[in-house]
């Protein structure tokens, strides 16, 4: 009986450094091993330790970044006390205007809140994960929850879109099919598309 070849958990760790670096949902320890081809459990060891080195217990400086497990899966999330800074950053960074793209995403999420990445892309027929990525920045939508079973992220709208468009509750917006059955809907059906453009652009 052949023995099992040792797994190096350092180059395993880095691999997944490099995985994490670049996913915009959590995940699984399943997921993970397969993304960077190494066993459940080493997978599982190399985690551990990645938590352990950024959160200071390895011996080393706590890190400005968390690994954190949010609905079954690992992601990497900027530290609790360092939001704030990293908003007032992106936020100054962040063009003035939103593109027609990002403006049609944001009334599907508008509407349809709480929605995942997916289910926008669906809607839009194109994928969002760059334009997410954009409104989250300008702070026009937040990570509600995960999906207990799925791990996917929830998105919904906040305060500071209410700011932009002049309204005190989501119920002032104008009223539209609730099925959203497609991106022309969203974007045209009643002025959304104009509204949304024009409030956020003040």
């Amino acid at each position: 009986m052949e023995a099992t070849p040792a797994v190096d958990t350092t180059d395993v760790a880095r691999r997944l450094e490099a995985i994490l670096l670049i996913v915009e949902e959590p995940q699984s320890l399943v997921s993970l091993a397969a993304a960077v081809g190494a066993p459940v459990p080493a997978v599982r060891q190399a985690v551990e330790a990645l938590v352990d080195d950024y959160d200071g217990r390895a011996g080393g400086p706590v890190r400005g970044f968390e690994l954190r497990e949010v609905g079954g899966g690992w992601r990497l999330y900027v530290r609790e006390e360092l939001d704030d800074l990293v908003s007032e950053f992106v936020g100054g960074q962040a063009p003035a205007r939103l593109s027609q793209a990002a403006l049609e995403t944001l009334a599907v999420i508008a509407y349809k809140q709480p929605v995942t990445r997916s289910q926008v892309a669906s809607i839009r027929a194109v994928n969002v994960d760059s334009v997410v990525r954009t409104l989250l920045a300008r702070g026009l939508i937040t990570e509600l929850f995960a999906d207990a079973e799925t791990g996917a992220i929830n998105y919904g709208t906040t305060d500071a879109l209410l700011v932009h468009l002049g309204i005190n509750s989501l119920d002032e917006l104008p009223h539209i099919s609730p099925l959203l059955d497609g991106a022309d809907e969203v974007s045209g059906a009643n002025g959304v598309g104009d509204g949304l453009d024009e409030g956020v652009r003040r």
